[in-house]
């Protein structure tokens, strides 16, 4: 998702543990795991080569971690009490201190929190894991590492804050779609400057290949 592998290239094994560090024992399980996530394709007697990705599929994967996020914050809004929305303002302190610091794990870490506090909250499982799912298509470091991006991310944490505490779920509902639209936005162009897509034709919206259609279901 960060455009570093790109449509077609192969992930061969031996040099992916080598720039780990590891064995090639984890790298196999790690790319049958990313198979089953459809980031990557088994082609037979060549190996794991990198899935096609449209910017449909980008724009897809967005709106669905949106709507997955509104339906959280409505089952959350009316859970959250004077202790938790402290809670919250906390984390968001944490974020704001990672990005002035430049720290991009520090601010990967503490968005997590902060959308881990909101999906506890909802008490909905099943819904946090399926938002969790969609969120592995997320490069967060690209992100963090976006001095722009980490400035829109603090206003949109604090306006979320203010929303929750005055119980308003139209504010609520406008900074997860601001906030989701912008991450697609910032990817997209992210990934036409890495030149991942090729002008006169996106890249994923031909056929599969084969190895694709047994892949999945």
């Amino acid at each position: 998702m960060s455009g570093e592998a790109r449509p077609g290239d192969f992930i061969r094994l031996d040099e992916t543990a080598a720039a780990l560090g590891v064995s090639v024992t984890p790298v196999r399980e790690a790319l049958l795991t990313l198979r089953g996530e459809g980031l990557v394709d088994l082609v037979p007697r060549r190996g794991y080569q990198v899935s096609p990705m449209s910017r449909q599929d980008i724009e897809d994967i967005f709106w669905l971690q949106t709507e997955l996020s509104k339906r959280i914050v409505d089952r959350a809004i009316s859970r959250f009490d004077a202790d938790t929305l402290d809670a919250l303002a906390r984390l968001i302190d944490d974020f704001e201190a990672a990005s002035a610091a430049g720290d991009a794990d520090a601010v990967v870490r503490a968005q997590y929190a902060i959308h881990r506090s909101i999906n506890r909250t909802s008490c909905s499982d099943k819904l946090s894991r399926f938002l969790g799912n969609a969120a592995r298509y997320m490069p967060y470091r690209l992100y963090a590492e976006d001095p722009e991006w980490c400035a829109g991310a603090l206003k949109d944490n604090r306006r979320m804050l203010e929303a929750l505490r005055a119980g308003d779920l139209d504010s609520a509902h406008a900074v997860v779609e601001e906030e989701f639209s912008a991450g697609a936005r910032l990817l997209i162009e992210h990934l036409e400057k890495a030149g991942v897509w090729d002008d006169e034709r996106e890249i994923g919206t031909g056929p599969a290949p084969a190895s694709a259609a047994t892949a999945r279901p």
